[in-house]
């Protein structure tokens, strides 16, 4: 057990993120420093005579793997491997490598056997999301929390415990899987067959048939088109001296991206933003505004499907509506540069026809509808934010400006930087266990929802070094901004291209950019899912 005085301070962090059910019950089963108080079921049972547990020395190297569960393919069931000290010889099996491990991880470090009143309480997130979550991350790896409806989910906050539970095949994105607790957003089934709620074979099968057209080789072909974009857009800022980022730089490039590559008509792209902004962030007075908002996508998808069964364009849509009708070849060529006057989806499109070695692959319509709406909804939402948050990062490290004003060949690696120090999306999805798992030593029982926070295991220091410091000179490789596994991001490499090419225009135009209003006065959007700006005023 930690020393008294230790332990006191780390509950006097914690309490005032707890909600007033569970301090009135006390937090001696939320949190000792260095130990579990309420051992997992996994580990009831007694330890072999002379087994020791976790080294509390994060970084010492038997730290998360003095005891763990060795987990034997994925069809077998796990089984426990312990070390006793002083010993090379492992009960149970093999000695695991001396890696953090997954979520088959017993770790013995702070856990929470928490009731279903005893939810934590993050609505502090929403005002200093880095500070609550190094508060939580410090207090334990697992949480059992009140979600974003106020519904039970379990928050994991710790970088190796997040990535490993990216690509447990045992937490699946189905909502038939869900038991209780948050499950996301509520859409009509023509919305929802998306992949954000799907698991192998059919999430296979579906982004298989849209992947080509956002492979790394395809994206930089449209880079000199965007670059063309980004400029026409500060052009039109210019002589004004001042402007609002978001509404007239980082909010239409993106929309003109992805509406071209999908082919949707000029006219209609205004009202995206409403939309998703009634979606993450709905106003409190008007709590039928997301309903309205996604019934006026689903109509608006579904004549855009309509009016190019008509009438075919030579555009991404176009081609997976094709795919769903039954062609077995896509009409593009799929291999043309674009020229030097193209809208951003010329010579862009891949040839989108039937795999000849994936059988009979094709989409159902509400997949169909689904898939538009999701490329749509996620080549616009998340590339906005990231545009806005690094221009937001380099404005409060004027020297790292100065620094890529003077050597833009750096922006690549910068980008990766920005996308891990304050990315655009704080929660990957949600996610439902299909058995009992163990996260960071913390049972989460089948069914139960999961949110795995990228934000947090972002700044997570045990793998990234002083990670609280803005530093576009590290290696923020393996960053979880964009997922990983077979989940990881279909746009990441549309997203990292139109962020690097909208910050090279921007700084290298206006050698004078500043905040045109006091730091204090920016506002981010309200929502535990994700992290951006509402505005972004800024003079030159």
């Amino acid at each position: 057990m930690g020393r008294p005085a230790e332990r006191h301070e780390r509950e006097r962090s914690l309490r005032k993120y707890v909600n007033p059910a569970a301090q009135a019950g006390g937090l001696s089963g939320i949190l000792d420093a260095g130990r579990c108080l309420a051992r997992p079921p996994s580990l009831t049972g007694d330890l072999p005579p002379g087994a020791r547990g976790f080294a509390t020395d994060p970084d010492h190297d038997d730290f998360r793997s003095e005891c763990c569960v060795k987990y034997l393919g994925r069809s077998r069931l796990p089984r426990r491997a312990v070390r006793p000290a002083g010993s090379h010889e492992w009960y149970g099996g093999r000695r695991p490598r001396r890696r953090a491990p997954c979520l088959e991880s017993c770790t013995m470090q702070n856990t929470a056997e928490t009731g279903p009143d005893d939810l934590i309480d993050v609505t502090h997130l929403l005002d200093d999301p880095y500070a609550g979550y190094a508060a939580l991350r410090d207090a334990g790896p697992v949480h059992r929390i009140a979600g974003p409806d106020g519904q039970p989910a379990w928050l994991v906050t710790r970088y190796e415990d997040v990535r490993c539970g990216l690509s447990d095949p045992r937490l699946s994105l189905d909502k038939c899987h869900a038991r209780s607790g948050y499950r996301g957003f509520s859409l009509p089934p023509a919305l929802d067959a998306n992949l954000l709620n799907m698991d192998p074979p059919d999430h296979t099968r579906v982004r298989r048939l849209v992947a080509k057209a956002f492979t790394p080789a395809r994206v930089e072909k449209l880079r000199e088109p965007v670059r063309r974009l980004a400029d026409g857009l500060l052009d039109a800022v210019a002589e004004a001296g001042r402007a609002d980022l978001m509404a007239s730089y980082a909010g239409p490039l993106p929309i003109v991206v992805i509406c071209d590559l999908l082919g949707v008509p000029e006219r209609d792209r205004p009202d995206f933003r409403s939309w998703t902004d009634a979606m993450f962030t709905p106003d409190p007075a008007r709590p039928e505004q997301t309903k309205e908002a996604v019934g006026a996508m689903m109509r608006y998808y579904t004549g855009l499907i309509a009016a190019k069964r008509t009438a075919p364009g030579d555009d991404l849509l176009s081609d997976l509506i094709m795919v769903r009708d039954g062609g077995t070849e896509g009409a593009a060529d799929g291999g043309a540069a674009p020229d030097a006057g193209a809208r951003p989806d010329a010579g862009a499109r891949p040839d989108l026809g039937a795999d000849p070695d994936a059988g009979a692959d094709r989409l159902t319509e509400d997949e169909l509808t689904s898939l538009a709406f999701l490329l749509l909804l996620a080549g616009y939402e998340n590339t906005v934010h990231l545009i806005g948050n690094s221009v937001l990062a380099l404005l409060d490290h004027p020297e790292r400006l100065r620094t890529l004003r003077a050597d833009p060949a750096e922006l690549p690696k910068a980008v990766e930087e920005f996308a891990r120090y304050d990315g655009p999306v704080s929660l990957a999805i949600r996610r439902f266990p299909v058995e009992d798992v163990e996260i960071g030593g913390v049972r989460v029982p089948q069914g139960e929802t999961v949110l795995l926070s990228l934000a947090s295991a972002n700044r997570d220091p045990h793998r990234f070094p002083d990670a609280g410091t803005l530093d576009p000179g590290r290696d923020a490789g393996g960053h979880l901004t964009f997922g990983h596994g077979i989940h990881y991001c279909l746009g990441a490499a549309l997203g990292r291209m139109e962020t690097e090419t909208a910050l090279a225009a921007l700084i290298s135009r206006f050698p004078g950019l500043r905040l045109d209003v006091p730091r204090a006065a920016l506002r981010h959007r309200r929502t535990l899912r994700a992290h951006g700006l509402i505005s972004l005023p800024v003079a030159w």
